[in-house]
């Protein structure tokens, strides 16, 4: 009886333990709401969320100051008042307007980057899940990569006839427009951090055939891990097609793969 019983104890030890790595390795993925505090500290001046910026999000409030918008050092003394009277211009307060009534509502992009991260997991089992959040930027980058997490600059993706996207100062092209829309955020946000976790080659030159090939196994991944064709190009296809008559490959193959030859 006894021992029918301890069996019985490591049969529940081992289902519950089943049952601790399956929630461990489907972490939900979702888009932290760090443009909200921004916002509302950069509208209204509002001591207590600045204060949850540097506490709650002292990485991203550090990447936004020092490498995104370049105005300074966090622990310059004089950085707050900085940041503040940065964001006074009246395109960026319509730009913050406008942020954040597009992206009232993320549900469909956290939707998104969450099944195109669980794909990523179980094709490429040793990819850490980097933390994704939401900022307002000043139209220069549109998706900021490092220290384990990725960096959405929704100024950026605002659609393709955003006013201010228009203005001939910017120097946007019809092309790079179509790209500046809510439906390409996540195929960036995957797309980038792939490439970061992929670069392209540094110790030997390659052409741009090379160069292109290596975005487009990138692309296909991207593809892949949304389960549509966001992006469609020549190389693109060369890959759909390598990989059609490569079943067996994997993706973590393909992608640390390093005869571009394979695919031209």
């Amino acid at each position: 009886m006894r021992k029918i019983y301890f069996i019985l104890v490591v049969m529940m030890l081992g289902c519950i333990g089943c049952e601790w790595q399956l929630r461990f390795d489907e972490t939900e993925v979702a888009v932290e709401r760090y443009d909200r505090i921004q916002s509302l500290y950069l509208t209204t001046s509002d001591f207590s969320a600045l204060q949850q910026m540097n506490t709650d999000y002292p990485m991203q409030t550090r990447t936004l100051i020092e490498d995104v918008l370049r105005i300074g050092k966090v622990n310059d003394p004089q950085i707050n008042t900085k940041f503040l009277r940065f964001y006074q211009d009246s395109t960026l307060q319509a730009l913050i307007g406008e942020a954040e009534q597009q992206y009232a509502n993320m549900d469909d992009i956290n939707e998104d980057i969450n099944n195109a991260f669980q794909f990523l997991k179980k094709e490429l089992p040793g990819m850490e899940i980097p933390e994704v959040y939401a900022q307002i930027g000043s139209l220069d980058q549109s998706i900021i990569v490092g220290n384990g997490m990725i960096g959405i600059c929704l100024d950026k993706y605002l659609g393709a006839e955003y006013e201010l996207y228009l203005r001939p100062e910017y120097g946007y092209s019809l092309d790079q427009r179509r790209m500046m829309q809510r439906q390409y955020i996540v195929p960036d946000c995957i797309g980038f951090y792939l490439l970061s976790l992929y670069p392209m080659p540094f110790d030997k030159p390659i052409s741009q055939a090379e160069r292109d090939v290596h975005m487009g196994r990138i692309q296909w991944v991207v593809n892949k891990s949304l389960g549509k064709d966001v992006f469609r190009n020549i190389y693109v296809e060369k890959v759909d097609r390598f990989m059609s008559r490569n079943k067996n490959m994997k993706v973590e193959q393909l992608l640390g793969a390093s005869k571009y030859s394979d695919f031209l």
